[in-house]
């Protein structure tokens, strides 16, 4: 077998947009075409946004085609300075281009739910054709795109008033990219229809080919924004206390968040029925919540627990919870967020740590404020507070009595956490002594446990289940886990069990990768059941922080966490496309846990609004191959194999030197 060519002409480059079609999945939701046509509507709405358009149009033709129209500026046709190219052509052709880069003295869109630069292009790539007109100056110009490629450059068509002004983008999108071709209806009305919530006043119509060739036509406009639209999500249920509704949004100097920050919304409680919550940043639908979501929650919760504290409504022995307050929440949060960090492309999730601050602040005092000025209603959340609250201690206990019988001595370094809930407790397997100590200044004493582990953990794949707590730091782990070694294919007794996560917290190094390797192949030999039951993650802490210095009175100080080179490099195009100065910033090198102060170690590792886990699973179908693979890496009389594996398979690695 002759070995395969690894020369100059191997090392292939991907140009233009043909990185989106090899890989589309990498750059947006290929069950339908929905969310490529969504990038289009995005940008409509984001002149929505910025007070140019009053009106989007959408038809959706039988053959899964559309046509998006706004009354926005339109975008710029005239030649780029860089590219000598029209700008509306870079727009749908390069990846990273668009007007939603430059934030300096508030940019082309100050606020934006694209951040990333690829979304009209993704569009184009993965389109059969792909039409532009723009109404600008006077002018109409078209231009037509095939696969991405120009096949009708841009020219005037005709003119027209210069007062009408706007977009139009016909989309045909390519079937052979995405499980189905069908646009989904409902998804597409809910999406425009959030539009139109988001920006009260927007009038928002969706035309609708039928099989006779006519249009059915539907529109949408909320004067009264978010409260108007949640009153007609929970129509027919009795409302706790009326629809709280509010906007704030941070003006002049801050220190932490800049100018036009802040968000709206609309919040009420039912005693029965299905609750509704949706969130949007800067009007990108946040499917999966974040950040923004934990901040509603945190500031609303902090209110309510100051009012009952206050007028001495917490019944001894109960113990408030956020998700006690939240079990029978509605509401719709809208927010607006400068440079928002999302988790992948789709944007189904905030990531950006400062949300939670900035939503929790918004929202905390003018509830602070309502529930002193309506005692009688405030009560009334109170007691459906503490009736969440009582319900859930009565659950814990009975599970507590259950398993307290026979419990083991805990280990002396155990830093055990309050509660007794075990759905809620999460223990920290912390490489090191230092870290372990920033850890348990850092963690939240009421549900987190810290266990330090010194040096590096027992090889246990070939050692009995009767001898592995001959070990002291494996004896150690097993009894804070309460739960007895087992088999994989067992059934094991569960009951014991003390934590609902148990989170390995090591290093960003290679050591750490190791001490991962050990205690992955301790819960994999002796505690399977642990990882199929999604018990056991895997901490994710940053490689490096990034300090952006501030500047004028938009851009107050920053910083980021990036996990790896990777990010590290996207945060630092994100810094020089925002036209920050090269050199304004700081890059410091975690070498280990240690190296973090509490705060540091909590908000980025630790915090469950804020942190990023890796769960640990098995595949149902687990055969022998893994087993096996397992054996070589991990048996002690498998050094040949490692070495010959090693030598087929180590160009792969990325080294960490």
């Amino acid at each position: 077998m002759s070995t395969p060519r690894y020369d100059e002409s191997a090392v292939k480059v991907l140009k233009g947009l043909d990185p989106v079609r090899h890989r589309p999945g990498m750059y947006t939701r290929t069950d339908n075409p929905l969310h490529i046509c969504q990038e289009v509507i995005d940008n409509a709405a984001d002149e929505a946004l910025g007070g140019f358009a009053t009106r989007i149009d959408v038809t959706l033709y039988r053959n899964q085609t559309m046509r998006v129209s706004d009354n926005g500026r339109g975008i710029p046709v005239g030649i780029h300075p860089e590219e000598g190219v029209p700008a509306v052509q870079v727009v749908f052709t390069q990846l990273h281009a668009g007007g939603k880069f430059d934030k300096k003295d508030g940019g082309a869109y100050a606020f934006s739910g694209g951040l990333h630069g690829v979304g009209v292009s993704v569009t184009n790539a993965l389109a059969t054709r792909l039409e532009v007109e723009v109404k600008r100056d006077g002018q109409i110009n078209k231009l037509a795109f095939a696969n991405g490629d120009v096949v009708e450059p841009l020219s005037i068509a005709g003119t027209c008033a210069k007062k009408d002004t706007g977009t139009t983008v016909f989309v045909a999108p390519d079937p052979k990219y995405f499980d189905s071709a069908t646009i989904p209806q409902g998804d597409l009305e809910h999406l425009l229809k959030s539009k139109a919530v988001l920006l009260p006043g927007l009038v928002v119509t969706l035309k609708l080919e039928q099989a006779s060739g006519e249009f059915a036509e539907k529109s949408w406009n909320y004067p009264d924004g978010l409260p108007g639209y949640l009153a007609e999500q929970l129509a027919g249920y009795e409302l706790v206390i009326p629809i709280f509704r509010g906007e704030r949004f941070i003006e002049g100097v801050d220190e932490t968040f800049a100018p036009g920050e802040g968000c709206g919304w609309a919040l009420t409680w039912t005693e029965d029925g299905p609750t509704s919550r949706e969130s949007y940043v800067n009007l990108i639908p946040t499917l999966v919540g974040g950040t923004h979501e934990s901040g509603l929650r945190d500031g609303v919760f902090q209110a309510v627990k100051t009012f009952m504290e206050f007028h001495s409504l917490t019944p001894k022995g109960v113990k408030l919870l956020p998700e006690d307050l939240f079990s029978r929440a509605s509401f719709v949060l809208s927010a607006k967020i400068l440079d928002p960090q999302f988790q992948g492309q789709t944007k189904d999730k905030l990531t950006s740590r400062d949300g939670l601050k900035l939503v929790s602040t918004m929202v905390k005092s003018p509830f602070d404020l309502w529930l002193n000025e309506h005692v009688d209603l405030g009560k009334k959340l109170a007691e459906l507070c503490i009736r969440a609250a009582q319900a859930r201690q009565k659950n814990a206990q009975k599970v507590e009595k259950k398993k307290s019988s026979g419990v083991a001595v805990l280990p002396g370094k155990l830093t055990d956490c309050a509660s007794d809930e075990t759905d809620r407790c999460e223990l920290f397997l912390v490489e090191g002594d230092s870290a372990g100590g920033s850890a348990k200044l850092g963690r939240d004493k009421d549900f987190q446990a810290i266990l330090p582990l010194r040096g590096k953990v027992l090889n246990t794949w070939e050692v009995d289940r009767d001898q592995i707590f001959a070990n002291n730091e494996v004896h150690d782990i097993a009894v804070a886990i309460g739960v007895d070694p087992h088999a994989l294919g067992d059934t094991p007794d569960l009951s014991g069990l003390r934590y609902g996560k148990i989170i390995i917290m090591s290093d960003a190094d290679v050591d750490g990768s190791h001490i991962q390797v050990l205690l992955l192949t301790l819960f994999y030999r002796h505690f399977p059941a642990l990882i199929a039951r999604g018990h056991v993650c895997v901490a994710q802490p940053p490689l490096y922080r990034v300090d952006v210095a501030g500047a004028g009175k938009n851009k107050p100080p920053r910083k980021f966490y990036a996990l790896d080179e990777g990010e590290l490099t996207a945060i630092l195009d994100k810094l020089r496309a925002e036209k920050v100065r090269e050199g304004a910033w700081d890059i410091s090198r975690f070498k280990g846990l240690g190296e973090m102060n509490a705060t540091q170690l909590y908000e980025t590792t630790m915090n469950p609004d804020t942190r990023r886990v890796l769960r640990v699973g098995i595949p149902e179908d687990v055969s022998q191959n893994t087993r096996d693979m397992m054996h070589m890496l991990m048996g002690k009389s498998e050094a040949s194999s490692r070495r010959a594996w090693l030598e087929a398979r180590g160009n792969e690695v990325e080294a960490d030197i």
